[in-house]
């Protein structure tokens, strides 16, 4: 079997680098794991329920840590022992990259005009992830066929993300936005600068337009 896949993360590529180097929060998303734990250098023992087609079984096994490049990505290799379900054995490698922003640094050094212009166009943190897989199977699980063996994996991989991503945007919160800063920002400076014009004498004018300047208007009348 061979799978592989892009995905698009709203985390940096050092978040995304080391919630998948931990071992609790790939315990939480790998679909029925209930056992992630170092045993060794690179090297960790895994335990996880499996369901394909009318085949259940509880794998045991481990998964080692290969080429690690950080944070731009590792290769591993796994293999499992399911019992008269059979087994499974093979590798993944993992590549991350930042995602590019919108805008580049160098604005900040601009005019105020041209650095207004530029602020919205920063794209928010983000990276993308590429992977791989190749395994063999054998036993019970081989005997299903490769139509129902590809579809439990791409079903098992889009669950990993799902749940990845729920995790992630609960540790460090929803993508950034920039709307609430935009919304708060003017009215505090709004605030400001009427205050400054009050302090002037130029906030004056204003309130004798308001209140004297409609007052003589209707005595006049």
């Amino acid at each position: 079997m061979e799978m592989l896949g892009n995905r698009r993360l709203a985390i940096t590529q050092q978040q995304a680098w080391e919630a998948l180097n931990d071992p609790e929060t790939l315990k939480k998303c790998i679909p029925g794991c209930d056992k992630f734990e170092l045993t060794g250098e690179n090297t960790y023992s895994v335990g996880l329920a499996v369901k394909i087609g009318p085949v259940s079984a509880k794998f045991s096994g481990k998964v080692m840590l290969s080429d690690i490049v950080a944070p731009d990505g590792y290769k591993l290799t796994f293999e499992g022992q399911g019992g008269v379900a059979g087994f499974a054995k093979g590798s993944s490698s993992v590549t991350l990259r930042p995602l590019a922003d919108a805008a580049p640094a160098a604005p900040t050094d601009a005019p105020a005009a041209e650095g207004a212009e530029a602020a919205p166009a920063v794209a928010p943190a983000g990276c993308e992830l590429d992977y791989t897989v190749q395994a063999q199977v054998g036993g019970k699980i081989a005997q299903l066929g490769q139509r129902l063996i590809d579809g439990a994996a791409k079903s098992t991989a889009d669950d990993f993300f799902k749940r990845f991503e729920a995790e992630m945007q609960s540790r460090y919160g929803p993508p950034p936005a920039a709307a609430p800063e935009n919304a708060e920002a003017p009215a505090e400076k709004t605030g400001a600068v009427a205050g400054f014009m009050k302090k002037i004498g130029l906030g004056k004018k204003s309130d004798k337009d308001a209140e004297p300047g409609a007052g003589g208007e209707a005595g006049g009348g």
